[in-house]
């Protein structure tokens, strides 16, 4: 199964955007959305192109190809919007090799692990910086970055995942991280 990634969108319109042509590029299988959809949150600035209310309409189009965590900053009111269910704090996906286990970060992150053995992902958002690498545990961790509001570079980013590497890239489509998987 082929995913695209995507978090901290934070009602980025322009953005919002600019992760559904790449993900149809891509032709994933499924666009994941660790969290925090909507709303910008006290502590960010109010992301470029904002518009909460178009990123709905974008991703409602397209309800049937997401799977969404609830990030921090995503509320009750959110889910009256939205087509598609914020699914509580994680969820799974099952593979023969490993299992994904998705949530925002804002819980369970490298400092705070879910249970995990050798060869499975945590995947999260929340601190809008990119990484990609293997855990202690013999699991792995990558976050896609901020998709409008990086605080590890100035453009936005999003993750790849094949079944056998995670990538890391730009919303241009130009890669920045790789991570294979053994």
């Amino acid at each position: 199964m082929k995913l695209v990634i995507g978090s901290d969108i934070h009602g980025s319109a322009d953005r919002c955007r600019e992760l559904v042509i790449r993900y149809r590029e891509e032709k994933a299988d499924k666009l994941v959305l660790l969290g925090d959809i909507l709303y910008h949150g006290p502590r960010n600035p109010l992301p470029e192109g904002h518009g909460p209310m178009e990123v709905a309409r974008m991703l409602n189009a397209m309800k049937e190809d997401i799977i969404c965590v609830r990030g921090n900053c995503d509320a009750e009111i959110d889910q009256m919007v939205l087509e598609f269910p914020l699914i509580g704090g994680f969820t799974m996906i099952s593979e023969p090799k490993r299992t994904l286990f998705l949530t925002h970060g804002h819980i369970f992150n490298e400092m705070y692990l879910p249970p995990m053995k050798a060869g499975d992902v945590l995947l999260h958002g929340h601190t809008h910086v990119k990484a990609a690498k293997k855990l202690e545990n013999g699991g792995y961790l990558v976050n896609p970055g901020s998709t409008s509001v990086p605080k590890d570079c100035d453009y936005g980013s999003y993750a790849v995942y094949d079944g056998e590497k995670f990538e890391i890239k730009k919303l241009t489509g130009e890669t920045v991280m790789t991570l294979a998987l053994e």
